[in-house]
């Protein structure tokens, strides 16, 4: 089935032809229409056109009302004010737009796929080998996953990469000390739970620390080991490769119980681009965008310096030879634009790292592997406080590991449901539990502003009221409940009926999610789609209240309410799928 046209498009078309019939030099002019509180919509266009034109505004915008057909879509228009044009959608009209949205034989609601879909590869929840998941991999974990939702909805081809910490000086240590210990992983995949994968990987590096900072022998041997592990040391790559397929172990455990699918090729990690570092430092070498400084391969930029005055580089190679990071990133972007043929390369990374990927995709931009038709955008993100505004830490000071945080809020979660809950297992409520909890970090977290920082309140998080996922998951099994209680009688569409201001409220409101979608999937901002839903729960409670559903006055009537619970179901059930949250049929 075709899209659906949203209500406001359709009213946004008609007036700008009464625009253009009234004043036709202005040509296709924008009659900036936005939903208002005193009427359905209001049109602000008019007042810059006269301005524009030398006319009066309110004759002008008299002159355009004259011009609108009305009968099908729109009711009425009224001038107000200096120019304003007040618009009214007849009831029809908004009952006939979501039985389109219902009939959609794809279950899409009728929202469109993107016109010209391109290809994104997103960076994120990015995780290090052989070290436990903290706070703050929560962030790229919970917005890169609804990212991906929104683009794949609509439209795009979108290549998932998690980009692993799986090398570096640290690894000569522990394969060294895993050497010395063979039988410290000495077990298959499958064998062990994430939880003893990383007690595990947690003992041994603290092991390995330990013998490293004593021995003086051992220190030497794990730094000749790094020198193995660069040069591709068959033997120790494959002791590496313990450490790594060990971490997964770990990483598909606690993706897995923050209900985020991660398929194993899409983790290619900082090894991934080893047999790329030398050609990239040659080609930005050879371009002239890098150039030596004291040895290393640098990149000078005009408007970054440090305190001193003096230019901050980007250093690609170091003196000694090594590669950092920059070199890592740049060749992970010649990857994604020449091999993946990506159009987008979007970052989901800690807004603490803005000033590296600043450098390196101005890097790229000089190389000519970034353009006008392939560009790099860093979705940063800001960092999760604790209750007392300061950055989220333990009592004794310690970084928070994930997986506490998300069992804590689990078990809060669950507590909730065997509160409320009527009839249901301790299975159910075991299930419940994990859907509510999950959902309560995750939309926490996206309802926000991804730049900005927020507090981890778990207390707040899983009340029932406010601006939170539980109070959504709630009045979508409200709806469910309803329906089932009406038993034999069906959700019907009934155009003829007068709706009253809530049913109007509700209905405008559900025929703005496919344009809130296709916003929030272009700016790559969740929290968009985040208060679309809480409004759209609000206004729901606000019709619960007023209308009676299944003692409405007439059979007609109880049908189309039923009709307005449904539609409402479906577009809290998809819009809380793109932000990666579950609706339980039952809460």
């Amino acid at each position: 089935m075709a899209s659906v046209t949203s209500l406001t498009a359709s009213v946004h078309q008609r007036l700008a032809a009464a625009l253009t019939a009234a004043l036709p030099e202005a040509g296709s002019a924008d009659p900036l229409l936005r939903r208002s509180d005193r009427a359905d919509y209001q049109a602000n266009g008019i007042l810059a056109l006269a301005k524009k034109a030398k006319a009066n505004p309110r004759e002008l915008a008299t002159q355009v009302v004259s011009e609108v057909v009305t009968g099908d879509v729109i009711k009425e228009v009224e001038v107000s004010g200096p120019g304003f044009l007040n618009v009214t959608i007849t009831d029809r009209a908004i009952t006939e737009n979501l039985a389109a949205r219902v009939a959609d034989s794809e279950g899409r609601l009728g929202v469109p796929r993107a016109e010209n879909p391109g290809t994104t590869v997103i960076d994120y929840a990015q995780p290090n080998v052989a070290k436990e998941m903290h706070v703050g991999h929560l962030r790229s974990a919970v917005i890169g996953d609804s990212v991906v939702q929104l683009l794949e909805f609509t439209g795009e081809t979108v290549v998932r990469r998690h980009h692993i910490g799986d090398w570096g000086t640290q690894f000569g240590m522990l394969i060294q000390y895993l050497d010395e210990h063979p039988h410290e992983l000495d077990h298959k995949a499958g064998e062990v739970s994430g939880e003893e994968a990383m007690s595990n990987l947690d003992r041994l590096y603290k092991a390995a620390r330990k013998k490293f900072d004593s021995d003086e022998e051992f220190k030497t041997r794990a730094r000749r080991r790094v020198v193995d592990l660069q040069a591709g040391d068959p033997h120790t790559l494959a002791m590496w490769q313990k450490f790594v397929d060990e971490s997964k172990i770990y990483f598909f455990s606690v993706f897995e119980k923050l209900d985020m699918e991660v398929r194993d090729p899409d983790i290619v990690g900082e090894s991934g681009y080893n047999d790329m570092l030398a050609e990239t430092c040659r080609l930005l070498e050879e371009s002239g965008v890098a150039v030596r400084s004291e040895g290393a391969l640098c990149v000078f930029f005009d408007d970054i310096k440090g305190p001193d005055g003096k230019p901050v580089p980007l250093i690609v190679q170091k003196s000694d030879g090594g590669y950092g990071y920059a070199a890592t990133d740049l060749s992970a972007i010649r990857d994604r634009v020449f091999n993946l043929k990506a159009n987008t390369l979007l970052y989901v990374v800690d807004a603490r790292q803005s000033l590296h990927f600043k450098m390196v995709f101005e890097t790229a931009r000089r190389a000519g592997w970034l353009n006008d038709d392939v560009h790099a955008v860093q979705l940063a993100f800001g960092t999760v406080l604790g209750k007392d505004g300061k950055p989220f830490k333990t009592r004794e000071g310690e970084t928070v590991r994930l997986v506490d945080l998300l069992d804590e809020a689990i078990d809060r979660a669950s507590a909730v449901v065997r509160e409320k809950a009527q009839d249901l297992s301790e299975e159910e409520i075991a299930e419940r539990g994990a859907q509510v909890g999950i959902g309560a970090v995750k939309y926490a977290d996206l309802s926000t502003s991804a730049n900005r920082d927020y507090k981890f309140d778990l207390d707040q998080m899983v009340s029932l009221n406010g601006d939170t996922s539980v109070y959504l998951q709630y009045a979508y099994a409200r709806i469910q409940s309803i329906l089932r209680k009406a038993g034999d009688v069906r959700p019907a569409a009934h155009p003829e009926l007068a709706l009253t201001d809530a049913e109007r409220s509700l209905g405008l409101h559900v025929d703005a999610f496919a344009e809130t979608v296709a916003e929030a999937a272009t700016e790559f901002a969740p929290h968009k789609l985040a208060a679309y839903l809480y409004q759209l729960a609000s206004l729901y409670t606000s019709f619960y209240d007023k209308c009676p559903v299944l003692k409405a006055e007439t059979p007609e009537q109880v049908a189309n309410r039923l009709f307005l619970c449904d539609v409402t179901a479906r577009t809290l059930h998809q819009g809380m799928a793109l932000l990666g949250i579950r609706t339980p049929e039952r809460l």
